[in-house]
């Protein structure tokens, strides 16, 4: 690539400390299909910082991507009459190409302000689809932290969405794509434990983290847990080799790395977000992730592409569009330095 990337946070390998221990394990025999000591390692490492050192732990279930971990959890847990609740800008909505849709469930999307859901945005849906059996029955709430737009869910509407949920006897499902950005962020309060007490299932995105590839799925409901590995296998996402994937979680989560490079991603953004702020521009959103919406004039856009990419997010005016700048845990600070110095 002749330009500089701020379009994604996966535009790197991974973490050096993940390349270096797959290279070292490389000749070792294991176990295969998630057996091997490396997955069994990295599963306990995960669920000690959901905080289930002394009671039945979640069971945790390692897939190569996002879209599949969607898919499988879909597939695995609603009946074919049953359909989800997402916001209009939700990842299964906007991003997957009808992933979800061919398993056989609809998606009922809600518009938001924000890309957030709420329990009022819920209820709304609740009360549409009332007319059984002639309507889909919702059964499941699909969530991201943090969501396509950057932003993050705080403890306390977590746990307005949980609570509707269960009175409504509906699944609380959340993405966690860029959950290590979330839970970094300066404006969060929410912790893994947490999401285990509010959630019924979520996945914690290591693509996005400083992995090559994987994703790691957490169930807490025991229902769903029944039979989940026939829905893996059967969508080809059980690995042979799944030490691929154990060793790279085990590296993660062994001291921490995950928040590490998540909070550097984020570090990034802030100072993304402070030089514009210097420089007077304006955001379409707050910025509390890795993710930035400034608004920027049109003739700026055309400079700025001159030698970096990044994504025109919508129209603004007929002078200026938002755009999305997407910062990694690898970022070159040469070329953070450079963007700036362009505005």
């Amino acid at each position: 690539m002749n330009k500089y990337s701020f379009s994604n946070d996966y535009s790197e390998g991974c973490h050096p400390n993940i390349l270096k221990t797959l290279a070292d394990t490389n000749l070792q025999q294991q176990l295969a299909y998630g057996n091997d000591d490396y997955s069994v390692k990295a599963k306990k490492l995960i669920q000690n910082q959901l905080g289930q050192q002394n009671k039945k732990p979640s069971e945790i279930v390692f897939v190569s991507g996002g879209t599949q971990a969607n898919l499988i959890i879909t597939a695995a847990i609603l009946r074919p009459h049953e359909a989800l609740i997402s916001a209009n800008t939700g990842h299964i909505t906007s991003r997957e190409a009808g992933a979800i849709e061919s398993t056989g469930h609809k998606i009922i999307s809600k518009e938001t302000n924000n890309g957030k859901l709420n329990a009022a945005l819920i209820q709304e849906v609740l009360n549409e689809q009332n007319e059984a059996p002639h309507t889909v029955k919702p059964k499941m709430v699909y969530i991201s932290n943090a969501t396509e737009t950057g932003l993050i869910y705080t403890k306390a509407e977590l746990q307005e969405i949980s609570d509707c949920c269960r009175k409504n006897n509906l699944y609380l499902f959340l993405d966690g794509a860029r959950l290590g950005s979330a839970l970094t962020s300066k404006a969060n309060d929410v912790t893994l434990a947490d999401l285990t007490e509010l959630t019924d299932i979520f996945w914690i995105g290591g693509t996005k983290a400083g992995a090559l590839i994987g994703e790691a799925i957490v169930i807490n409901h025991p229902k769903l847990i029944e039979d989940f590995n026939f829905h893996l296998k059967q969508r080809g996402a059980m690995l042979a080799k799944g030490r691929l994937l154990g060793v790279q979680f085990y590296e993660l989560f062994k001291d921490d790395l995950f928040f590490d490079l998540s909070r550097q991603a984020n570090l990034f953004a802030e100072t993304m977000a402070d030089a514009f702020i210097e420089k007077g521009y304006q955001f379409e959103l707050e910025t509390v992730t890795n993710q930035l919406f400034p608004i920027i004039s049109n003739k700026k856009i055309k400079q700025l592409e001159k030698k970096f990419t990044f994504y025109t997010w919508k129209t603004h005016d007929e002078n200026h569009s938002v755009v999305r700048l997407v910062t990694s845990w690898a970022s070159n600070k040469t070329k953070v330095d450079e963007f700036i110095e362009l505005l």
